[in-house]
């Protein structure tokens, strides 16, 4: 039985636009030195001007507004950081937060929760930190990228209490303390009450809930030591 023209004409140009999507993806065209390395040159010089007055003149002025106190040298990436709640955010000399972080300050919890970051520490790119009363971090640290810290779990652990919307037990808020010259790789998970000594290292990925000595390396989930320094 043949097809109703209408429906031989639907199926003629569901044919036609795969071909021509597939024809547009093999289209290239050749990039001769003489023309793509000046034009190259040309964007990046452009990408670095864009980039260097987005940071100097709108995410770093505006970052700093959100701190109670900054020290000399304090920069950022070209773009503007999600500053949440009111806290009190201290940050030291010759910090860098790069790329996109998050900082949650939980009032809920305590009047002033504070996030202290001591000098000369390196913070990644889409880092992120709550707050509830107190995370404080030492001087030449070293954070990877999406690297989570926080001191409040944000929901109770009983399901009623949860159901009914109402706040973590304070109980479970509890501060975190990050030595100085820590390590901490990307992705990893660092939990409430949990201090990480001095020189030590937290694995990529890792999930700390508990302490962490001095001059130790740990790994894994939950994070355990597997090396000394």
């Amino acid at each position: 039985m043949d097809s109703p023209p209408e429906f031989s004409k639907q199926a003629g140009w569901v044919r036609f636009l795969k071909s021509f999507r597939k024809a547009l993806f093999r289209v290239s065209v050749p990039a001769p030195r003489w023309i793509a390395r000046p034009l190259l040159s040309a964007v990046l010089a452009l990408r670095e001007m864009y980039y260097f007055v987005a940071r100097v003149f709108f995410a770093e002025p505006l970052f700093k507004a959100c701190c109670a106190s900054y020290g000399r040298g304090l920069h950022t990436g070209p773009h503007l950081h999600w500053v949440q709640g009111r806290g009190d955010l201290r940050i030291g000399d010759e910090v860098t937060i790069d790329g996109r972080c998050n900082f949650f300050f939980a009032t809920r919890y305590s009047a002033t929760p504070s996030l202290i970051i001591g000098s000369h520490t390196g913070i990644g790119h889409n880092c992120s930190f709550v707050i509830g009363k107190r995370i404080s971090i030492g001087e030449h640290c070293r954070f990877g990228a999406n690297v989570t810290v926080f001191d409040s779990p944000g929901h109770p652990l009983d399901p009623v209490r949860r159901k009914a919307g109402a706040p973590a037990n304070p109980e479970d808020v509890r501060p975190v303390t990050i030595g100085n010259n820590v390590w901490i790789g990307t992705g990893a998970v660092i939990f409430p009450g949990v201090t990480i000594g001095d020189n030590s290292v937290v694995a990529t990925s890792a999930v700390v809930m508990t302490n962490v000595l001095e001059n130790t390396v740990v790994a894994g989930n939950p994070a355990r030591r597997i090396a000394a320094l």
